[in-house]
């Protein structure tokens, strides 16, 4: 049987994954405002993610994408992970700002990361998905590499 995959993600780390392992894929994006999204649960809001960035790439697909022939099939791929520290949820830094102060409270502690996938047949529209979560613990980040990633950030924010 063929198919042909599309990765629902602007994720340089999930293309990068899809590429090594051999396949080929075409990338849609979703464009949702992630954060309109809650669930007390970090496992309940990585699916549910998955499931509205998913809904909302077929929703603008063309239905000639969607109509590929009668023997091909369309798996399209979308996931979200979010990391929770202190007992709150963390997504996407919204800054390099906010990036560097996540990393800075990181030093020296832990934190749980939580992932999901959720594959979606867009010929027969039967889904499959889950989560997976990993416990992440961080060496005392010295404070000089603190300063020059702050830095960097400023320099990149600032166009230097």
């Amino acid at each position: 049987m063929s198919f042909q995959i599309i990765l629902g993600s602007a994720s340089m780390a999930r293309r990068q994954i899809l590429a090594e392992m051999g396949y080929e894929f075409k990338i849609r994006t979703a464009d949702i405002d992630e954060k309109s999204i809650r669930m007390d649960k970090p496992e309940e809001l990585v699916m549910v993610l998955a499931e509205a960035k998913a809904d909302a790439i077929i929703s603008r697909m063309q239905s000639s994408e969607l109509d590929v022939g009668a023997d091909q099939t369309t798996l399209l791929i979308t996931a979200d992970t979010v990391v929770v520290y202190e007992g709150i949820i963390r997504e996407k830094p919204s800054s390099k700002e906010e990036a560097w102060d996540f990393i800075k409270g990181y030093s020296g502690g832990q934190a749980g990361v939580i992932g999901s996938v959720l594959v979606t047949n867009l010929k027969t529209g039967k889904r499959k998905g889950g989560w997976r979560s990993a416990e992440v613990y961080f060496h005392v980040i010295p404070e000089e590499i603190i300063d020059n990633l702050r830095r960097e950030l400023h320099s990149t924010l600032l166009g230097v």
